[in-house]
């Protein structure tokens, strides 16, 4: 009990953005840190690739796309308890999350850093603002980049990483 409490108290410490995490799903192009505790040999930092699978010691391809941090953790522990590990204490934390993407009448279109929270607005502060002949009523969203599923929003409008914000013209 000691140790899950101090373990715990460890990773508020060093990782205090750990909880945040939680809901935010996995795709190509995340960054990830895995994390065994006392098991250096089964830490692991990879990025994501378009299949999804990541090779991990002792269990081989494991599938991480279209999963939450938590999920991932329950997986590797699953794997890792009982025939390797008695009662490993695992962390699977993301470094980096995978860019958002803007263009149209924005200055510097192209693929940003994305954090989470971020909204439209904010997403074209970054990409230097709106041109002059930028319409604020046709901004749509796609979203993690699916063409086909495009939805008129605001400024206000939250966006999520792998999105792809496209701001038309407007017309005189």
């Amino acid at each position: 009990m000691l140790r899950q409490i101090c373990l715990t108290l460890l990773l508020l410490i060093i990782l205090p953005n750990a909880f945040a995490q939680d809901d935010y799903i996995l795709g190509p192009g995340d960054k990830i840190e895995i994390r065994v505790v006392g098991q250096d040999e089964l830490d692991l930092t990879t990025i994501l690739s378009d299949t999804g699978l990541v090779s991990y010691p002792f269990l081989g391809e494991i599938k991480m796309t279209g999963l939450t941090t938590r999920q991932v953790e329950k997986a590797l522990l699953k794997g890792l308890k009982g025939d390797y590990f008695v009662d490993p204490s695992i962390y699977v934390h993301i470094l980096e999350y995978r860019p958002f993407f803007i263009h149209g009448e924005v200055e510097n279109p192209g693929a940003y850093p994305y954090q989470p929270g971020m909204t439209v607005n904010q997403a074209i502060a970054l990409a230097g603002g709106l041109t002059e002949r930028a319409s604020r009523d046709k901004i749509f969203l796609f979203p993690d980049g699916m063409r086909q599923e495009k939805t008129l929003v605001t400024i206000q409008n939250s966006i999520s990483a792998g999105d792809t914000i496209t701001i038309e013209q407007r017309f005189f």
